[in-house]
This record gives structure tokens, sequence and C-alpha cells, in this order.
């Protein structure tokens, strides 16, 4: 049976063969009082859709249907939702549920809920699993549905809803700003991000990055300077110098005490790529040196999403996207295509579903 009982979905049905897709109806959970119903419109792909996909980050159920950064219309809304009105146009990103009654939600830190639901590949109480964005429709608890601000255009604001919010909050909560001397490591789709949001903070940004080639667009992007890593003694001009790293790269090769030694005092090493084997030991002196510290984040919360799109609307920051259509061939030709490196500069969005999918209402 259609929609509203299923979406119709472009699927990966074997790890061994994950970028042939196959089209079919997938089931959607019950629709209850705080739900939207959401008709996708475009679909940003991200590198956590290869690491799903391919089985590096672990068994998936299958058939699976990836794709976190959507963006859609609201044609079906529960009696309990507020502030979303029939028609507009809707974000939704790496999480669709939580408990909302735990003390990280009541602290508005819903995206560390120990009863959070990823986009795709979990499961309701009742068995569904939750299906991504490669679709025709997805189905969302309010809290997780944002409204796009108008002046985003929808290819621009999908890659927002995951790789533009994984680096926003972290930028945020450890201080990026005027003042601030932040290094982005790994210039992608994360990586890009990441400088366009510090540079727009006002932050003096930096690039390190072991490709010379990315240093026009760095440039470009806004970065002060542009270091590579392919000079062994790379780290003596920088010591002592940044108040932070943001990580974006998914390398588990990473030199750490190299990079921790171009940190202030105190200064933190912050991880937003997620590689899919552990990262090398380091001795606990390679942290002492500086005070350093090594973290990690998940994501970002409502508040967060909420002030980067409002912030992205009034500076007009816009990310660098391509764009290929949706159907079997475009599906495995953007996940190929991302897993490659392959001439991304620096984010690809499936987009005209209608084409697909036809209007839906």
């Amino acid at each position: 049976m259609p929609y509203p009982k299923t979406t119709d979905a472009f699927t990966v049905t074997s790890t061994k063969s994950w970028s042939n897709f196959t089209r079919q109806e997938v089931p959607l959970k019950k629709f209850e009082e705080d739900d939207i119903d959401i008709a996708v419109d475009a679909c940003g792909v991200c590198a956590s859709d290869i690491h799903t996909i391919t089985g590096g980050w672990g068994e998936i159920p299958l058939p699976l249907c990836v794709g976190h950064e959507i963006i859609g219309r609201a044609i079906r809304i529960g009696s309990k939702v507020q502030g979303i009105a029939l028609g507009d146009r809707i974000g939704v990103g790496a999480q669709v549920a939580a408990d909302l009654a735990c003390n990280n939600c009541k602290a508005d830190q819903e995206n560390y809920c120990p009863n959070q639901k990823e986009t795709y590949g979990a499961q309701y109480d009742d068995g569904t699993i939750t299906q991504g964005g490669f679709s025709s429709h997805v189905r969302v608890h309010q809290h997780f549905a944002f409204k796009i601000p108008d002046t985003i255009d929808s290819a621009v604001a999908g890659p927002m809803m995951c790789a533009g919010l994984t680096t926003y909050s972290p930028l945020k909560r450890l201080g990026a700003g005027p003042g601030k001397k932040v290094a982005v490591c790994g210039l992608g789709g994360l990586g890009h991000f990441a400088v366009l949001w510090s540079v727009a903070l006002g932050a003096e940004t930096y690039v390190i990055s072991h490709s010379p080639k990315k240093k026009e667009d760095a440039l470009k992007l806004g970065a002060k300077e542009f270091i590579c890593t392919t000079d062994d003694s790379w780290t003596e001009r920088w010591t002592y110098t940044f108040d932070m790293i943001l990580n974006c790269a998914t390398t588990d090769r990473l030199d750490l005490p190299s990079f921790f030694s171009t940190l202030k005092v105190h200064g933190t090493f912050h991880m937003v790529g997620l590689p899919d084997n552990p990262l090398p030991s380091v001795k606990v002196q390679a942290f002492a040196l500086n005070g350093c510290s090594l973290s990690a984040s998940n994501i970002g919360n409502r508040t967060e999403m909420i002030e980067m799109l409002e912030f992205a609307a009034k500076r007009n920051i816009k990310c660098w996207v391509d764009t290929v259509d949706i159907g079997e061939k475009g599906c495995k030709e953007a996940v190929e295509r991302v897993h490659k490196g392959d001439g991304v500069r620096y984010r690809l969005v499936l987009t005209n579903y209608d084409a697909i999918f036809g209007q839906r209402s």
C-alpha cells in the first residue's frame, strides 16, 4: 500500500552492493498527533550515508533508505503540532525522535537523548524502521522539523540540516568569535561549512589540509591562511597558536600529538569527522604539554538549528553545492562520488523529486 502507509524509497539491500539502489515501498510508522508528513523535494548526500551503507559503522537493517539532509513540504500535520502549516517548507536533519522527558532533553540536549531515534536505521517501538530522504515522504516528530527561511534555496538548505549544524554547534559552544583563532582540519563537506561559520562568527580562521589543491578554495571561503601538512615541519610555525582545531576529516591516520602542539594552553581539538576505525593511541604526555583536550560532538540541538538557519539567512551564507537528479542512477552516482571525493565541491544534493514521485499533497 502506498503513502500514507509507506514511502516510495530508493533503498540499499546489501552492504556489499552499497551503491546499487532498489526502488520499493517501505513502511512508515503510525501517524501520531505530534507528527508531520513531509513530501521530500531535496536531500543532501552526507558522508554518514556512505559510512552506513558500506557497513563501516556496523550492521544495518535492510532494506534501508538513507538521507538525513531533507527539505520538503508539510502535507499532513498532527493535532498537537504548533508553528507549522500545510505547505510550509520544512527541513529535517539526522534526528527524528527523542523521549523529550529525560534530563538531557529537559536541558535542551535532546541530541544526546539515550532514547533518540536517528533519521534512518532506527527502530520505533512498533518495530518500524526509520527511513531517510532518498524517498517520496518522511514522517517526523514536530520537535525535529524546522521551517526554512524563504531566502535560503532548498538545495543550499539541505546540507545545513546535518553538515551545517554539526559544525555550527561546536563552534558556538567552544566560543568561536572575535579574538579567537580557529583552525579547520579537512576541507570537505563538513570543513567548508566550518570555515563559512567560523569566518562569519568573527574568528580568525585557518584551514589545515594534506591537499595543496584546496588552498584556493580555502581562501575563497574566507580563511586567513592555508596550512599544508605535507611538509614534515609544518607545526613549527604554528606552535601554541590556535584556540581550537575543528577536525572535519574522517581519517583515522592523524598524527594527533602534532596537531595538539599547535593549540594554545587549554586549547581544544574537537572531532566532528567520525572515521570507521579507532584513532591511533596517544600518550597522556601529548595532552599535558599544553593542557589541551580532545572532544567530539553529535549534531546539535533544536535551539542551535533554529539559530543557525536565522544566522545563515541574515548573513546570506551559502554552502557550495552540486545537484544530481533523484533516481536509481542518481543515487548511485551521488554516493559513489562522495565516497571517492570525485570532484565534490563541497556537497551533493539530490533534487528534481517531482519528476520521479509526481506532485505530492
